[in-house]
């Protein structure tokens, strides 16, 4: 019997309350090699990364307190502001689902499926 492998979820903390969460339920925040601040939607950019809850209270504690200021290792201007409050927004209304697989072995062949889809189909998967 072949034992089905999950992938470990990765973790970060959020810069405002300290909270660790997985990562793809944050927003993130990167200084780019270039020096400009951007919202990062896809996880990927390259650069220096700060995270946040997707919480309008981690959000004014992370500007208002200079705490991305000092995370980032540069000032993050109020034009930065509209971008964050957006991307807030659509991370409370529509949470990102993280990417675990599974991978098993049955009647020799190999299959690779989301755990989220096993899941919704109720197959199993891991409790949320």
């Amino acid at each position: 019997m072949v034992m089905a492998k999950t992938r470990r979820v990765p973790m970060r903390t959020c810069v405002a309350c300290g909270a660790t969460r997985p990562k793809r339920e944050l927003v993130r925040v990167v200084r780019t090699p270039a020096g400009e601040v951007v919202v990062d939607t896809t996880g990927r950019t390259a650069g220096r990364g700060a995270y946040v809850c997707p919480q309008p209270e981690c959000l004014e504690r992370a500007l208002g307190g200079h705490r991305l200021d000092r995370h980032l290792k540069r000032p993050v201007g109020e034009e930065l502001r509209p971008a964050l409050e957006a991307a807030v927004h659509a991370a409370r209304e529509q949470p990102r689902t993280p990417r675990i697989f599974t991978v098993s072995a049955q009647g020799g062949a190999v299959s690779v499926r989301a755990q989220a889809e096993a899941r919704r189909r109720g197959k199993g998967g891991r409790p949320q």
